[in-house]
C-alpha cells in the first residue's frame, strides 16, 4: 500500500470519528454546551472530507 492511500484512509477515520463524535453531541448534547451551529458545521466539515477521501481513493486505483 501506498503512502497515499494510507494517509487518504487516515484522513476518512478521522473525519468519520469526527463526525461521529459531534453527530452523537447534536443528540446527546454530551459535552454539555448546545451549540447546534457548530455542531451541524462540524458534522458538515467532516462529511465534506469524507466523500473527498472516497473520491481520491477512487482515484488512485
Amino acid at each position: 500500500m501506498g503512502i497515499n492511500k494510507l494517509v487518504t484512509y487516515l484522513s476518512i477515520g478521522m473525519a468519520g470519528i469526527v463526525c461521529l463524535v459531534f453527530l452523537l453531541d447534536l443528540v446527546f448534547n454530551i459535552f454539555g454546551v448546545r451549540l447546534i451551529a457548530m455542531d451541524i458545521l462540524f458534522i458538515l466539515a467532516s462529511a465534506f472530507l469524507l466523500w473527498q477521501g472516497v473520491e481520491t481513493i477512487l482515484e488512485l486505483r
